[in-house]
């Protein structure tokens, strides 16, 4: 029983030390899920406890980055579930459009970027690239970082029409390269979902894949934020294990399957 305590104190003192240092607050997260997931990182790097992990990523960048990397799961791909991306481009974004020609969108936790360029190609092959602002914010530097390289292994790719890969791609060895037009095309910034402020009169929001790590609480906070943060009429889109059972308490109603729509 002590051991056990001495364990939960470890990894209590450890979160707050986080919050501290950096502003991510992982008590906001799904305990279980997250202290699995940074043990198995803690012990491969040799540490018997958090206290001591903390320490030693404070004095070793590459090893909090690491961290970060674990913590936020960067597993993202071009495309994600293509028949909702077909929806975003044949009807969510035409109607968005039609009410607002110079349209404002988000990709929120974007990770290394596939999902701010798959939404930028869908722009320019509409031809409303140069008449949008896409921005893309994450809380993990190094994959901000990679979203800027937009250098991608090709497995990466398996669910981008291939006529997109042709014109919005350069093969380069093993890689692909996103054209700079649609690079230059987002804006790119280092963001805490949880603990920042939000910009305003979003047209459209996507954060998929996201919420299945937080609580409850945590949840509920970010939805009342992104709805605060859309426009009248603007769309949330959420990833296909995170549907919302009662919009209404946010303002939101459901648009298509995993897109809600602002009142």
């Amino acid at each position: 029983m002590e051991n056990l305590l001495e364990r939960d104190e470890d990894y209590t003192v450890f979160i707050r030390k986080i919050k501290e240092k950096s502003g991510i607050d992982l008590a906001q997260y799904k305990e279980a899920q997250m202290k699995r997931r940074l043990t198995t990182l803690r012990l491969k790097h040799g540490y018997n406890t958090f206290v001591a992990f903390y320490d030693a990523m404070m004095k070793d960048k590459v090893l909090f980055y690491e961290f970060l990397d674990r913590m936020t799961i960067n597993v993202s791909e071009f495309w994600r579930n293509p028949n909702r991306w077909d929806v975003l481009r044949t009807n969510i974004l035409p109607t968005l459009h039609k009410t607002n020609p110079r349209l404002k969108l988000w990709s929120a936790a974007c990770s290394t970027g596939e999902e701010p360029y798959s939404l930028a190609m869908i722009l320019a092959e509409a031809g409303l690239l140069r008449s949008v602002q896409i921005h893309a914010t994450d809380i993990d530097d190094g994959a901000l970082q990679r979203a800027k390289d937009a250098l991608y292994q090709e497995r990466s790719l398996k669910e981008v029409p291939p006529n997109y890969v042709e014109r919005y791609f350069t093969k380069q060895g093993d890689y692909y390269h996103v054209k700079p037009e649609l690079i230059q095309s987002i804006q790119f910034k280092k963001q805490n979902l949880l603990e920042d402020t939000f910009d305003s009169q979003y047209d459209l929001i996507i954060c998929r894949n996201v919420m299945i790590y937080f609580t409850e609480e945590a949840k509920s906070k970010l939805y009342h934020k992104f709805a605060k943060a859309l426009r009248p009429g603007g769309v949330l889109f959420v990833g296909s294990t995170e549907q919302i059972f009662t919009p209404a308490q946010y303002s939101l109603e459901s648009s298509e399957t995993f897109f809600y729509r602002k009142k």
